[in-house]
């Protein structure tokens, strides 16, 4: 990445060159847990504020402004806050909204780390009327939302960037788009609406309890109460399978277990001069029940809009299907898994915009949650006596190539 793609300190500045979005929320976090750890007040949180993290712990100045994210500051917003953000040097969007509260959320911990949150100032959700004209050119985008509003930003981003040209006249190229689903909604109910997005995304990352909500289970073994690694690879397969002709990949965040990649590398169709035609299924129309056969609910995804039977008609190659574990082996690292998901996407996500494979993606991506899991809050950024930036006292880089070693990547 040439130092030269980093041009501007803002998100407005129309020479400023942009890889990663987010439209995930600023949220101000008040974080109590089992006594007798001590509550914290007024923590740098929310989807957006990490997942700009996960993307800037990647791109020390001046690549720091190709990250770009919204922050709308309330009429309480701390100064330390805005101090914090300032030092990360990125393409931050400060909108100044006096007339409200900042958006703030409560978390809650009990003695499994199970987590529990609701907001307690009125929500700002962040639309594609938000992204001023320079985050609109970004190489990637990272949406956390549902089903549904995920198809809309999809449609409405591409609509807004459709009269935007690069400096030397041509057209942008297709962004990459990321969906974190939002776990209300990750629900049977909802699996259809899900996939009817996968054609329009490149990733899709729920972790593995949003996994399994999709799929009606628990996502857990029944033996052991630990995450099931092939419940996840079992869920994965039935969504790669019920959108055969499509090219979009699943990367499953999975705490402890790390994270497991399936990307569809592709399928062709097969000539079946005897195929009968017969009616499309009516599994394609309508909502999903509790009570629905997932079996036959992807025999009927996979038929083609024609109603041609797809099971036997196509060539399956299976693309990626690997599990990639998480850095910290200890569990004594794990300080505060708040936000790690986000920036796991964070990293996931500029490692797609500049150009990566799905699986040093996912290792850019594991390498930032790492960082953000150390302690509560955001990592500490200092430089060292050379001027390299350190975060926790570590460089990333060397971090990062410690891993590389592990996963014997070339």
């Amino acid at each position: 990445m040439d130092a030269q793609r980093a041009k501007s300190k803002t998100a407005d500045d129309a020479t400023a060159e942009i890889d990663f979005v987010t439209l995930g929320m600023f949220i101000i976090d008040d974080i109590d847990y089992m006594p007798p750890k001590p509550p914290v007040r007024d923590i740098l949180g929310g989807a957006g504020a990490y997942s700009a993290l996960g993307a800037r712990l990647f791109s020390p100045p001046p690549l720091s402004t190709t990250v770009g994210w919204i922050v709308d500051k309330g009429s309480d917003f701390p100064p330390a806050i805005e101090e914090l953000v300032s030092t990360w040097e990125t393409s931050v969007l400060l909108r100044l909204t006096p007339e409200r509260l900042t958006t703030r959320g409560w978390n809650g911990y009990d003695e499994h780390q199970n987590r529990a949150f609701r907001y307690t100032t009125p929500k700002k959700r962040l639309t594609a009327e938000d992204l001023s004209p320079t985050l609109l050119t970004s190489r990637s985008f990272h949406l956390i939302c549902s089903p549904t509003r995920c198809r809309e930003l999809v449609t409405e981003i591409k609509a807004r960037r459709s009269g935007l040209l690069n400096p030397d006249g041509t057209h942008l190229p297709r962004p990459i788009f990321i969906w974190e689903p939002v776990p209300d909604l990750c629900t049977p109910d909802e699996l259809l609406n899900c996939t009817n997005v996968l054609p329009i995304i490149d990733v899709i990352s729920p972790n593995h309890s949003e996994l399994a909500g999709f799929m009606g289970d628990s996502g857990l073994d029944p033996d052991t109460g630990e995450i099931s690694t092939k419940a996840i690879e079992r869920a994965c397969e039935q969504l790669l399978g019920s959108m055969p002709l499509q090219s979009f990949s699943i990367v499953v965040r999975a705490g402890e277990k790390g994270c497991y990649l399936a990307r569809n590398g592709g399928r062709k169709r097969k000539v079946h001069p005897s195929a009968r035609r017969k009616k499309p299924s009516a599994f394609l129309h309508g909502g999903l029940q509790p009570d629905t056969d997932m079996e036959a609910l992807f025999a009927g995804l996979l038929q083609d809009p024609e109603g041609m039977v797809a099971r036997e008609e196509i060539e399956v190659d299976p693309g990626v299907e690997r599990w990639v574990p998480a850095y910290h082996t200890d569990a004594a690292k794990v300080v505060d898994p708040t936000g790690g998901g986000n920036t796991f996407l964070g990293g996931l996500g500029v490692a797609l915009a500049r150009g990566k494979g799905l699986e040093e993606a996912a290792a850019w991506g594991t390498i930032a949650a790492s960082f953000a899991i150390e302690q509560v809050g955001t990592p500490t950024l200092a430089r060292d006596e050379k001027g390299r930036e350190m975060w926790n006292g570590v460089s990333v880089d060397e971090r990062f190539e410690e891993f590389k070693t592990r996963l014997a990547f070339n």
